[in-house]
This record gives structure tokens, sequence and C-alpha cells, in this order.
């Protein structure tokens, strides 16, 4: 059995073990992807099982491909399959539901934290000599936001969604959640909203939802109008679901009070992206899920997954 990952440095870059994968067949790792779609084909070969990151797997590569029995990705989000195609050419999906919730969660809140903070720019202020050269006992260059009272609104309200929640509930805040279906564990953490009232409400906007033509730029000129003034914005779920021009006007007029990103519409980043020069806006480089932890229940989940359909078993397969 062959299985080819097109693009596996990113999720070990040498501090894992491709043991679990190694047991299940011949492996072949490719370290960075490709967005020619010939190279992906080149790549698969003869390949039964492929696995992805974030390397582009459509439509023409299944129709090329005949060998593929089955398509892993290795992450939760799977937009970068065609999966209608893969199912035309009956090729199950499989992705990773839940390998980093806490994680990604752990990661929302402290972009949250260094908004209200500002702790990187205190520290090198600090090694800069300003509070030696301080006339008084101490300072602040920002102001500060404590956020016991306030109001987070999380969009998409799932796994991940909840489980900021959850930490946001225990630092006092109110929580507004919107675009999941009510489940008994959201009900105990949040007050479930249409999105305007989300808008309106909230003094922190945290996205949790996965990127769907319905969810593409949900955060733009428009529904940045209906916000309060002053509003903190936190993405680390999907580039797309901003509209980044709109996002930095925002946080340009001061309409915005800072924004903090993981994720960006084209990564890795291009200068060009307007939330470079934007005033108040921390960008940090798809690390969230990053955790060695949480990268080892990848491994661990997607041999998982391939040990189910060798058996004849389906398992988080999202293309049934």
């Amino acid at each position: 059995m062959k299985i080819v990952l097109l693009d596996g440095e990113a999720l070990n870059p040498g501090d894992l073990s491709w043991a679990p994968l190694e047991e299940l067949g011949e492996l072949t790792v490719y370290p960075r992807g490709t967005t020619d779609p010939e190279e992906v084909i080149r790549r698969i070969g003869d390949a039964e099982i492929v696995l992805t990151n974030k390397t582009c797997v459509g439509r023409v590569v299944f129709e090329r491909c005949p060998n593929m029995k089955l398509l892993c990705v290795v992450a939760t989000g799977y937009n970068v399959v065609d999966t209608a195609a893969a199912k035309e050419h009956g090729v199950p999906v499989c992705n990773v539901p839940a390998y980093g919730t806490e994680m990604v969660a752990q990661f929302a809140i402290g972009l949250l934290l260094e908004c209200c903070h500002h702790v990187q720019l205190h520290s090198d202020s600090v090694h800069a000599g300003d509070w030696e050269r301080c006339p008084n006992f101490c300072y602040w260059k920002t102001p500060i936001m404590e956020l016991a009272g306030k109001t987070i609104g999380i969009i998409g309200f799932g796994r991940i969604g909840r489980a900021v929640g959850r930490i946001a509930k225990a630092l006092g805040m109110r929580v507004l959640a919107n675009g999941s279906r009510p489940c008994e564990e959201g009900l105990q953490i949040a007050e479930y909203v249409d999105l305007d009232t989300l808008l309106a409400q909230a003094d922190v906007i945290s996205l949790h939802c996965p990127l769907f033509p319905e969810t593409e730029k949900i955060i733009n000129r428009a529904s940045i109008a209906k916000m309060k003034d002053g509003v903190i914005l936190i993405n680390n779920s999907r580039g797309g679901l901003i509209d980044e021009q709109d996002v930095a006007d925002a946080l340009n007029a001061g309409k915005l009070r800072c924004a903090a990103v993981d994720v960006v519409s084209v990564e890795p980043i291009v200068g060009s992206n307007p939330l470079l020069t934007a005033k108040n806006c921390i960008i940090t480089p798809h690390m969230s899920w990053a955790a060695v932890e949480a990268r080892g229940r990848i491994v661990q989940i997607t041999a998982g997954n391939i040990r189910a359909f060798l058996e004849g078993k389906s398992q988080n397969v999202v293309n049934l």
C-alpha cells in the first residue's frame, strides 16, 4: 500500500515520528506543498492513499489519479479538496476534527489578552530602558482593558468556539454565540443570538466558523458598521472569513480598537496585504494549531482514519 503525504514539513518539521503512518504502508513525504496540479499528480503517481495539509486536490487530480482510494486531510478544514469530485470518483475524504480544540482556543484567548495588555510592547519598552528612566514606579504606553463584564460574541460555536466561550466565561465575560445549532453544552456557556444582535452587542468578536461560501468575508464593511465603536476582532479560524481591506480601513479609522489574526487570505502572507500596515493589528503566522501535542494527535488520528478504511470502516469521512 503506497501512501503519499503532499506537504509534511509543517505538520512534522522533525520533532515527531512518522511511525504510525509507516506501519500502514510505504510512506513518501514531500516537505512542502505545490500549487501546480501537474506536480500534485506526479507526486501521487499510483499511490492508493493520499494525505494533504494545505495542498489543493481538485477535480483534475481525481480524474488523473485513478489508483487513489482514500484522501486524508491532516487538518480539520477540508476546503482544499474538491469533495464532490472525490465522491464522484469513489474516494472518501477524511479529516481530523478534534485534534487541537483546547490549543486553538488557548491561542485565541492569548491573542485577546495581547490586545488588552500589549505585553510584548511593554516588555520591549522596559528592555529599551523606558522604565529605568521613568519618574514613577509604573507606566503604560497603551490603554489597558479589563475583560470581566465585557461581552464576547463568538461566530461559530462548535468545539473550538465552545472552548473559547468556556475560558471567556471564566474570565467573567458574557458570551454570545452564533452560527451553530444550540446544544446542551453550548447553552451552559452562551446565549444563542442572531448575527445582527451579536454584532451590535459584542465588545469582542472571535471567529471560529469554517470557510464556506456563506461565511466568506462575513466580516466586511457592512457588518463592521453594525458593531460598537472600539471592538476587538480575533480570527484564528480561516483568513477568508474577513475582508482584509475593510478590516484595515476600520482599524485605521479607529472603528475597531484592535484586530489579532493568526490566518490571512493568502498564506504565506504577501507584502501587499493591507493588514500589514493597519493600525493596532497583531498578525501571527498560522500557528494556533502547532503545539507538539496537537500535531502528534493529528498523526495518530490520521493513522486511525487509514486503519479504519483498510478494515472496511468509515471514520471522520466528510463526503459520504
